[in-house]
């Protein structure tokens, strides 16, 4: 299912010189609305609650969907849950989500071996590596002591296998007298997004993979006064995975967010989905303001986006920088339904006419005001061009 994706996904848009600059940088996408799902509450399963799921990834081999809960520890122990969605067709032929169930449960453990203690972890982002394993992205938490991270765990057991290396300008430095410029992730805005290029799926053991990270909003020293009218500027950073040689970072891209929303008070980058291995993603950004949630889905290119790996800081003039290029595909808003707190989304099953679905996941925050929604997607792809 993965290859028949990535092919139709990277073939359908052979080159043409009848072609706009715009329909030679992006896949023409488009994404219909079919059905949400409000998971009921409250649910346990195996003396843990089931809430604050904030990423989500696809096994097309098993049909079920990994959900890692964003607890830091403080409830259960860190963990992620394996769910079926039973997605089918109506008799008036409409397509929905018919039930999600909980099937089991991974607890991660630490460099130890050990559960994550309370409060030492913030998962926030997962992505199967189809090895075995799952990558889980950290946020970070300076003021905690929780340290942003990207750690591949064995799927069955929760044991760490292999811990990605962070360039220092990601990590909180406690402005030291070695270096007196505070730099690293924001307080709780760290590497939100996390997703792999689809043919590691199917690809054999051994075969290397790439992977891709954001953070949910600029680094400290990247950080524009609170008064500026421009965007914060993301970090995307861009890992080529194998097993002859240790996870190696190829390149770092700028991401600017969209403009927030009238009244927001927080928003960010929440996840990424790689689409091909061509550099065609796409984005959710989500916000909370005072006129509620909300959130938008882009699609990326990164295609001659510069690689800021040697930029110290994005503070001043980056004209000189080409950014990740950005196209608004949905904004939820339109929708008509009421939204939660977005942050998880990954391209799921075929749908029953044979399209691919797109799944997205609310993070509840374990609060019962709050509820944990699925929203399916057909996603289409135009092949005229």
């Amino acid at each position: 299912m993965a290859i028949a994706l990535l092919t139709l996904l990277t073939t359908s848009c052979s080159p043409s010189t009848a072609r706009t600059a715009e329909q030679r940088t992006f896949l023409d996408l488009s994404l219909d609305f079919l059905a949400e799902y409000q998971l009921p509450k409250p649910i346990r399963f195996e003396d843990t609650p089931v809430g604050g799921l904030s990423a989500l990834s696809y096994d097309r081999d098993r049909d079920r969907f990994l959900a890692l809960s964003d607890d830091r520890s403080n409830l259960a122990p860190a963990r992620f849950y394996t769910l079926a969605l039973t997605i089918n067709r109506n008799s008036a032929g409409e397509i929905g989500i018919e039930s999600v169930t909980v099937e089991d449960v991974t607890v991660l453990k630490d460099e130890n071996g050990k559960p994550y203690p309370a409060g030492t972890i913030d998962p926030e982002g997962i992505a199967l590596s189809g090895k075995g394993g799952v990558f889980i992205s950290t946020e970070g938490v300076p003021s905690q002591g929780i340290e942003p991270f990207i750690q591949e765990f064995d799927r069955q057991t929760g044991q760490p296998l292999q811990r990605l290396r962070i360039p220092n300008r990601f990590l909180p430095n406690n402005t030291t007298e070695e270096e007196q410029v505070p730099r690293g992730v924001q307080e709780n805005l760290g590497f939100e997004a996390l997703t792999l290029e689809p043919i590691t799926l199917a690809a054999a053991s051994g075969d290397p993979f790439r992977l891709f990270t954001a953070t949910e909003s600029a680094l400290i020293q990247d950080s524009l006064p609170p008064d500026s009218d421009e965007v914060p500027r993301i970090r995307l950073l861009h890992y080529l995975i194998s097993d002859i040689a240790p996870p190696m970072l190829v390149a770092e891209h700028l991401y600017p967010l969209a403009p927030a929303p009238k009244g927001t008070i927080d928003y960010g980058l929440s996840e990424l989905v790689a689409l091909d291995t061509e550099g065609h993603f796409l984005s959710l950004e989500r916000s909370y303001g005072l006129f509620g949630l909300s959130a938008q889905i882009y699609q990326l290119t990164l295609g001659g986006a510069t690689d800021t790996s040697n930029v110290a800081s994005l503070k001043g003039n980056i004209s000189r920088l080409d950014p990740v290029k950005k196209k608004l595909l949905l904004d939820l808003s339109t929708l008509g339904i009421y939204l939660d707190n977005l942050e998880g989304m990954t391209l799921g099953s075929r749908l029953p006419d044979g399209s691919q679905s797109l799944v997205l996941v609310s993070d509840d925050n374990f609060n019962q005001a709050q509820i944990t929604q699925f929203l399916l997607f057909r996603l289409n792809l135009n092949k005229s061009n």
